[in-house]
């Protein structure tokens, strides 16, 4: 296998992953900030204490599409290891993402709906950037062998023609 062609399948696997931790992630910040502005506007809890808990709150969305969606195909043998580590570093993000949150809250008083929620949207930003790398890296683990195979199968999609039907496909014959 050349140099380039390796490196292109890499990219197209890290970017296949990418796409689906992007797709839960967004859903998940849909879900915190949804739950945040519910408790912020009909409760009387003070600001930071609502977005904990919309952030425990997405955290527990979130671990149900990356175990069933974006990491599916990853090792699934040690899952109390893997829960375990998930809910460490899902609190440090949460510390990452509410701590950003009071420090514009209380330490400027930045406090009004849309200042909050700015910088919700900022907080959860710098955290899921460390919840990438860590998720990736300690949580999800790739089963060994799993890279080889997507970096084959990368390779065949772009060695088909896009116009030529999947072989694997059923075709009239076969139906």
């Amino acid at each position: 296998m050349s140099g380039p062609l390796t490196l292109r399948s890499r990219v197209m696997l890290i970017r296949r992953e990418i796409a689906k931790f992007g797709a839960v992630g967004g859903a998940g910040v849909l879900v915190n900030i949804g739950v945040f502005n519910l408790i912020r506007n009909n409760t009387g809890l003070q600001t930071v204490r609502a977005s904990i808990i919309a952030t425990v709150v997405s955290i527990v969305f979130n671990y149900v599409g990356f175990r069933y969606f974006t990491y599916r195909d990853r090792d699934k043998a040690g899952r109390t290891r893997e829960m375990g580590l998930f809910l460490l570093f899902s609190a440090i993000g949460l510390v990452i993402e509410n701590g950003i949150l009071y420090l514009t809250t209380y330490g400027f008083g930045w406090d009004s709906g849309l200042q909050s929620n700015i910088f919700k949207f900022v907080g959860i930003g710098v955290a899921t950037l460390f919840r990438f790398w860590s998720y990736r890296s300690w949580v999800f683990r790739a089963l060994p062998g799993a890279g080889a195979v997507g970096q084959a199968e990368a390779i065949l999609a772009e060695a088909l023609p896009q116009d030529r039907p999947d072989p694997s496909a059923p075709t009239k014959k076969h139906l």
